[in-house]
């Protein structure tokens, strides 16, 4: 059985035929040139907007004698001005010391201590100006006696209120939340998958291929989580993109005529370049952080969120296809060719944009 099996339009012998493979290629012309404006507005268009989809984060530690102690992020906007992005307490807080701020990594920080005599329990918390921008905040909370929580505020739901003790369900639905958006949000990650689907002819090598994929970014999401492997994430992001523009190449190659390794056992490739996406996975943990009452439950259901995710986009491409391999219309030489000359474009630039990078 065969996943991916366009129709290729051949030289017509009738006027008719002839007729209709124009109309076919001018639809598919306009088609393919309307994809890549809407990708070059993604590619160029989201590096300017990227500040706004970044996630906050808020950190509140209990301390002794009532002291919370807060630890502020925000997304930077160019040098000197950050997201307006603003923390609010109930009125029974009493602020001990004014934040101290700065800004670092293209991130805007702010710590200071509060106090509040029920302490951590029951505080009210207001993430103002949230349902202005379409980003979100992404809190952990550790109370005195070590137990934590995590706790996502999105434009719909700016406010929470910190329970008496950190419940396991909360942060079941917080950690796979989290996994599921990393994917289906991550367009390098997303992109990766698109180019194996379109390297991969058969169903038996595409399910070996995204088991593969599946296993080797769990194992490195697992031993980056937990510290046991320790990889600064520039590099890593520079070479999630570089591993899209191999295997565009890969398939360009194979069109050519001139089929490699990664298409005759795409596995293999599958496996090792998983390894390096699940750095990139852990990178999006290491942005909240593990609940140390909670590690275990944690790694497993943002693993099962990044699958869900991947899973959805694998079914909802296929099922594109098969509408598409439905349609009344022939699909041009050219235009199988030209996903993977679009995407290699894509990722080729994000490997320079990612790789200047290090330096700023």
């Amino acid at each position: 059985m065969r996943c991916w099996s366009p129709r290729l339009v051949s030289d017509g012998h009738t006027h008719a035929r002839q007729g209709n493979t124009r109309y076919v290629g001018k639809s598919w012309w306009l088609l393919c040139r309307a994809a890549v404006w809407v990708m070059c507005v993604g590619v160029f268009g989201g590096a300017a907007s990227a500040d706004e989809l970044r996630p906050a984060y808020l950190q509140l530690i209990e301390q002794d004698n009532q002291v919370i102690d807060v630890h502020w992020r925000v997304p930077g906007r160019g040098e000197n001005q950050r997201l307006a992005l603003n923390v609010l307490f109930g009125s029974e807080v009493e602020v001990l010391s004014q934040p101290f701020e700065r800004n670092v990594s293209g991130s805007n920080l702010r710590d200071w201590k509060i106090r509040r005599e029920q302490g951590l329990a029951g505080l009210a918390i207001t993430i103002q100006g949230l349902e202005k921008t379409p980003t979100e905040v992404l809190a952990r909370i550790e109370y005195r006696n070590g137990a934590t929580l995590s706790h996502r505020f999105s434009p719909e739901a700016p406010s929470y209120q910190v329970p008496l003790q950190p419940g396991w369900s909360e942060t079941v639905v917080t950690y796979f939340v989290l996994g599921v958006e990393h994917i289906v949000f991550g367009i390098d990650h997303l992109l990766f998958v698109f180019v194996l689907l379109l390297l991969v002819r058969s169903t038996r090598k595409l399910i070996a291929t995204i088991t593969a994929f599946t296993v080797a970014h769990s194992i490195t999401l697992i031993l980056a989580a937990l510290e046991l492997v320790v990889i600064p994430v520039p590099p890593v992001e520079a070479c999630i993109a570089l591993s899209i523009v191999f295997v565009a190449t890969e398939i360009i190659r194979g069109q050519q005529g001139h089929p490699g390794l990664t298409e005759r056992s795409p596995w293999i490739v599958a496996f090792a370049f998983g390894l390096l996406h699940g750095l990139g996975f852990a990178a999006a943990l290491g942005e909240i952080g593990l609940p140390q009452n909670a590690i275990l439950t944690a790694l497993v259901v943002f693993n099962l969120g990044v699958e869900v995710g991947q899973l959805a986009f694998v079914a909802a491409v296929l099922v594109v296809w098969q509408v598409i391999q439905r349609l009344p219309v022939s699909i041009p030489v050219w235009a199988h060719r030209l996903p993977a000359y679009v995407v290699g474009s894509m990722a080729s630039f994000w490997v320079f944009e990612r790789v200047a990078s290090f330096w700023n």
